[in-house]
């Protein structure tokens, strides 16, 4: 676990602690702090209309200057209404939030000066070219005349596009249409830049260089909200990640200590034609097998010291004639500490998040 955490109180759920114990915000204080640009305390969004519907409930963390945080979680989890609390879109229910030095509700003008938002719904003017629409927007941000023309130039050369800078946006592929709007939200300088769903809907080749402009951006130090249901974007790109679920926040931490925190050492996938559940016992029997989980075509195992099993698995399906198709042993990942965390894969949720509006909760 974090180093600024090492006590966790007992039940608390693998990777709480960091940003959620020791790192409690001052509640009333945005007092300038050096080390944190976000802190959250006891964050709550209830809607009301036919049902109540407690869409953020109590979460409470700090987010680092300069890190790429990572807000994991399926749809439904609570993520897109936090950015839009956060972006001083919408007002809480409860709770408090200090961006940098000022308070959401009370300082929301000084707030948008300092924040860009990419918000998961494309926003671009296609009937206008690239250009216009940084120059647009820049002039909505109050980037100064003197300086807009080489700053929109700078970020065209940032992501490829000076050729096509006068091209309708209608023209541009989805991944050219998303790296021009990280972008644009970038053209102001901000001290934080909300990503919310950065790359959906993107092909793989579209999503891997809209995650290298994410770290070149980053190493301007500014600091990144990245909301992801993909557990290898957050990986890849997130410093810390925080999980979230029907609204509560479940766990904080490094990807490496998320996945420490796992009990099973490595994972075995032996893929099958045929099946004998009389295999099951005698696979469980091993004295490093963690789990086993048996599914239509193949079996699932948690194992300590995994690679030493392999010889004794392959022997045990030699014996009752099961003939193995495949066979993989990898670490633990992301998406495997979200589900032992919360039972269900990414996407396997029956929580919907209500339509947002804007407005006191």
């Amino acid at each position: 676990m974090d180093q600024n955490n090492s006590q966790v109180p007992a039940g608390t759920p693998p990777g709480l602690a960091p940003g959620t114990q020791n790192e409690q915000p001052d509640p009333g204080s945005c007092a300038p702090d050096s080390d944190y640009i976000i802190r959250l305390d006891h964050m709550v969004k209830i809607f009301k209309g036919q049902g109540k519907v407690t869409a953020v409930n109590d979460v409470s963390f700090n987010v680092r200057r300069g890190e790429i945080f990572g807000l994991l979680g399926p749809n439904g989890a609570g993520k897109s209404t936090l950015i839009r609390i956060l972006t001083t879109l919408m007002a809480p229910t409860s709770g408090t939030a200090c961006i940098d030095a000022f308070e959401i509700t009370k300082d929301d003008e000084k707030i948008r000066s300092i924040i860009g938002v990419c918000p998961q719904n494309s926003t671009l003017d296609i009937e206008l070219s690239a250009y216009d629409n940084l120059e647009f927007f820049g002039k909505l941000v109050n980037v100064p005349d003197d300086r807009l023309d080489a700053r929109i130039w700078e970020l065209l050369d940032m992501i490829g596009l000076t050729d096509r800078a006068y091209s309708k946006v209608e023209t541009f592929s989805g991944g050219m249409k998303r790296k021009l709007e990280i972008v644009r939200a970038f053209i102001h300088h901000p001290l934080i830049l909300f990503l919310d769903e950065p790359t959906i809907g993107l092909d793989p080749e579209a999503r891997r260089e809209v995650w290298g402009q994410i770290s070149f951006l980053n190493k301007e130090k500014t600091t990144i909200i990245l909301t992801t249901h993909y557990m290898d974007e957050a990986e890849k790109l997130c410093q810390r990640i925080a999980f979230m679920d029907r609204g509560k926040l479940l766990a904080l931490d490094t990807p490496e200590n998320l996945k420490r925190s796992m009990p099973a050492g490595e994972l075995i996938e032996i893929g099958f034609a045929r099946f004998d559940e009389r295999l099951i016992p005698r696979i469980k029997s091993h004295e490093l097998v963690i789990s086993v989980e048996a599914k239509t075509d193949k079996v699932l195992i948690s194992a300590k010291n995994g690679s030493s099993l392999i010889p004794l698995l392959l022997a045990d399906f030699e014996r009752f004639g099961i003939d193995i198709t495949t066979i993989s042993i990898r670490s633990p990942s992301i998406e495997d500490v979200f589900l032992a965390i919360t039972g269900a894969r990414l996407g396997q949720t029956d929580t919907e998040e209500p339509v947002p509006m804007k407005g006191r909760g």
